[in-house]
């Protein structure tokens, strides 16, 4: 496995020591550590050319400096390892592994709107238990008929 970059330029983590050609890069968008292409690289156990393949392939997709150099977070370097052991140990190819990681990330969204629908459904549970309805409950018979609407001539609005 390879060692954490020692040489903080090669980290970015601090805004004030890396530039790019536009002066320096506003990293506050950037959650948690942030790594360059070559420390990225060395950190998945790859040459930095296979991440630009990645990227370009959308397997992974790196947050961009305004000069467009890539930034590659924590999470990043782990989906490289990922892809990587997919890949090497299990014998996917690269397509495949796209598929997979996008029905993990769908898993993940599914996932999280199941969760808050749930939430939603038992804070309605609880205003019912406590007798706050929050309206009213109206059988409509179902029809085929077809109703003209017309405004009634005299009203006005």
């Amino acid at each position: 496995m390879a060692s954490t970059p020692k040489n903080q330029k090669d980290t970015c983590h601090d805004p004030e020591e890396n530039q790019d050609s536009n002066g320096p890069i506003d990293f506050s968008h950037f959650p948690g550590d942030v790594f360059v292409i070559s420390a990225a690289a060395e950190l998945a156990g790859m040459h930095a050319q296979t991440l630009r393949t990645y990227d370009r392939m959308g397997l992974v997709t790196p947050m961009r400096t305004r000069g467009g150099g890539r930034r590659y977070s924590r999470a990043d370097v782990e989906l490289l390892r990922k892809i990587q052991h997919l890949s090497q140990e299990e014998g996917v190819n690269l397509a495949g592994i796209k598929a997979i990681i996008e029905l993990g990330e769908e898993n993940r969204n599914l996932k999280e709107s199941l969760r808050k629908v749930k939430a939603e459904n038992e804070h309605l549970k609880e205003q019912i238990r406590q007798g706050r309805p929050r309206g009213e409950l109206v059988h409509v018979p179902r029809s085929t008929a077809v109703v003209m609407w017309e405004r009634r001539k005299g009203r006005s609005k």
